[in-house]
């Protein structure tokens, strides 16, 4: 499989709000991942996004299939539509590279993951936090143990979404379609990213509200204490109805050094009084637009997952991987609405 040209060739599902990022990521990439078609069912907003970058339409999902030089397909639909779009490109023998979250609840992100296994087709999760080029200097350093154990976690996602042009549009913030509310659509990200750095949560305790600030269906404030398996304690807090939105924060305190992640900044003050830092200037689409951010993230991901297939390697983040943020979503929920400790 792949082009002419000898490019990893990748069809996209969907072209909705969220397509931007993705869409510039692939302009960018275009020397070695080919985009064969997109398709969506709006005629309209499928073809304005076409010719807004350059790619060609697929007349039909099947049809996009059928092509023998396509390699995988990028699924950027809302959760609720996955399932079956995944179901078809495993059949056909295609990887998925899957917009967050896999699905709306551990047990549909549980079948999907199922499903690429059962074909063996590669299952990656877009999680572009953790390819920012602080988290990555921050994951190669504790993987190389350099601050010593981790002690405790402090997580917060201070974002702000309006009424007005962002939760009024249908089926936002709903279960139906996007199965909950800040932790599954804006604090999953952090949530990956902590987990990927600390590893697993064991057990939580969590309030989780809907704040007067918004009307609907799921909450869009959360706080939780949190037990790691590997003995550190942690707290979070995450909401969008923190006017007008600042930027996500981790803090990790280890025995020799305290590390900061700020957006796309890590500041690392360790014991002995040296000071280290790396990143990039950037937005981290903490305010009312949710597209505040660069695509470089995007597209540094797109590119891992193709030279994962290429390699017959796993990719970074994979169906497996963001189970564990779903499994944490559904045990600080279940934790808040049973008023008491839950384990992971």
């Amino acid at each position: 499989m792949s082009d002419e040209q000898g490019r990893f060739a990748i069809g996209v599902i969907g072209a909705g709000m969220g397509a931007k990022p993705h869409g510039l990521a692939l302009q960018s990439l275009a020397d070695s991942i080919a985009v064969l078609g997109v398709y969506r069912r709006n005629r309209a907003e499928l073809e304005s996004f076409c010719t807004t970058y350059g790619f060609p339409a697929a007349e039909s999902y099947e049809a996009l299939l059928a092509d023998p030089r396509l390699d995988a397909v990028l699924v950027l639909t809302p959760p609720n539509a996955r399932e079956e779009i995944v179901a078809a490109a495993a059949r056909a023998g295609k990887h998925v590279l899957l917009e967050k979250p896999v699905e709306r609840s551990v047990a549909a992100a549980e079948r999907i993951v199922g499903l690429c296994d059962a074909a063996n087709v590669t299952l990656g999760v877009i999680f572009q936090h953790r390819f920012r080029r602080a988290s990555r200097f921050l994951a190669e350093a504790i993987a190389d143990g350099r601050y010593g154990r981790l002690e405790t976690v402090h997580l917060v996602v201070p974002w702000w979404r309006p009424q007005q042009g962002y939760y009024d549009q249908p089926g936002r913030g709903t279960l139906a379609q996007d199965g909950g509310g800040v932790l599954i659509t804006q604090a999953i990200h952090s949530l990956d990213l902590m987990l990927s750095l600390c590893g697993p949560v064991e057990a939580v305790t969590a309030m989780a509200r809907t704040t007067r600030l918004h009307q609907m269906e799921t909450e869009d404030f959360v706080t939780a204490g949190l037990d790691f398996a590997n003995g550190a304690v942690g707290a979070m807090m995450a909401t969008t109805a923190n006017f007008p939105g600042g930027p996500e924060s981790l803090t990790l305190n280890f025995a020799d050094a305290a590390a900061t992640l700020t957006a796309g900044n890590l500041t690392v003050r360790l014991r002995n009084g040296d000071i280290i830092t790396e990143g990039e200037a950037s937005e981290g689409g903490g305010g009312a637009d949710p597209m505040a951010f660069p695509f470089d993230w995007h597209a540094a991901q797109i590119a891992e997952f193709a030279d994962a297939v290429r390699h017959g390697r796993q990719p970074v983040s994979t169906g497996h991987s963001a189970l564990h943020v779903h499994r944490l979503i559904e045990a600080l929920l279940a934790s808040s609405r049973d008023g008491k400790r839950v384990s992971v």
